[in-house]
């Protein structure tokens, strides 16, 4: 099953995944780090250099620690050497604090399953769960579209009709299970999109909750189930890799790029590649609705930045608190006010440090 990220614009573009990730974790990697199959990082993110350097960080959205590009790739070559489930969870055992939920749980039951069977495969194990998995999936999958209908019968009597027309073709796929024809939820938001409503009053804004709640539709990134069903045929060394992928530290823009996010540091965080794909370009608001301890997280993010200044790191960016503080406010709208006050400079003194770090060395220091 192959899941696709909402496109916020409503102009879904044809994303697809670079082998070279170097602007953004300094490591190749496939489409299968993330819940979903294609996701892209292509804006230019060099000004968050400085940020990919910091070790220990914790992702500003889900709160886990990070690994860096580095850190991947070593654990990968370990992983491509493993023949069965007994030595994957050998090699991921001290990695297990990275993983994001979804992925954490998997990995617990292959940790269980290799004590009990201990030389078979990742794929194996998966195939053993997948007649459970799948019709658990379904119904989390029938849940979501149940509401959809529910919420669309507060819109025009047409509108709400061609909604449920496409919900309906929804549950055809997903009860048909064919290989050829599986459901994609990127299948149901474009089709959403191309439904005509009304551009203000009540119906905008039924069609707004609308389309927040189809975002929920189960991904491998957020359900056991739907790793479970989209990763049983796939290889050993893709599932292994799969389980800590998501953790690896990225380059985030706070304001998308597609929305004209600029390439400065003060638009940047670290954030894990699960939440950074999983966002996607959806407003901050929107990801916050989902996410409501964010705004935690992203003090728990600034205060590691801190320590690190005050440590000496990130030379010339003494101003980058500030600069993000003042980000999250504005994308978030407010939810997200970040406490500095532990933080030894004033917006002018790091300002001129900055200044000074500029002048001795250039823009290459930074």
């Amino acid at each position: 099953m192959r899941i696709f990220p909402v496109n916020y614009n409503n102009k879904l573009q044809e994303i697809k995944i670079r082998k070279n990730f170097q602007s953004n974790c300094s490591f190749n990697i496939s489409d299968t780090f993330t819940g979903t199959d294609s996701v892209t990082f292509r804006a230019n993110t060099s000004a968050g250099n400085p940020l990919k350097k910091l070790k220990g960080m914790k992702c500003p959205y889900f709160g886990t620690e990070m690994l860096l590009g580095n850190d991947i790739a070593r654990i990968e070559r370990r992983l491509d050497d493993c023949g069965n489930v007994k030595d994957v969870v050998k090699v991921l055992s001290k990695y297990t604090r990275y993983m994001q939920e979804t992925e954490k749980k998997i990995y617990k039951r292959f940790a269980a399953a290799a004590k009990l069977t201990p030389e078979k495969t990742l794929p194996e194990c998966l195939k053993l769960w997948y007649d459970e998995a799948i019709i658990k999936l379904k119904l989390e999958e029938f849940n979501v579209l149940d509401d959809v209908d529910k919420i669309s019968l507060k819109l025009s009597p047409e509108n709400a009709l061609a909604v449920h027309a496409k919900t309906t073709r929804c549950r055809q796929v997903i009860l048909e299970n064919k290989k050829e024809d599986t459901f994609k939820r990127k299948i149901l938001l474009m089709s959403l999109d191309d439904i005509k409503t009304d551009s203000e009053g009540k119906e905008a804004v039924v069609w707004e909750k609308l389309k927040d709640r189809a975002v929920y539709l189960p991904t491998s990134g957020t359900s056991e189930n739907a790793f479970i069903v989209k990763y049983a045929d796939r290889t050993q060394q893709e599932v292994a890799k799969r389980l800590v992928r998501p953790s690896v530290a990225t380059i985030e823009h706070i304001q998308p790029n597609s929305l004209d996010g600029e390439n400065t540091i003060g638009n940047f965080l670290l954030a894990s590649a699960g939440a950074n794909s999983m966002r996607s370009n959806m407003p901050l608001t929107k990801f916050i609705e989902m996410y409501p301890s964010i705004p935690k997280k992203c003090q728990a993010y600034v205060e590691q930045i801190i320590n690190y200044i005050h440590r000496g790191w990130l030379k010339g960016n003494a101003a980058y608190p500030y600069k993000i503080k003042s980000k999250l406010a504005k994308e978030s709208e407010g939810k997200i006010d970040l406490d500095l006050s532990s933080y030894k400079y004033s917006y002018e003194e790091a300002q001129k440090q900055d200044l000074a770090v500029l002048n001795k060395y250039g823009k290459k220091h930074r």
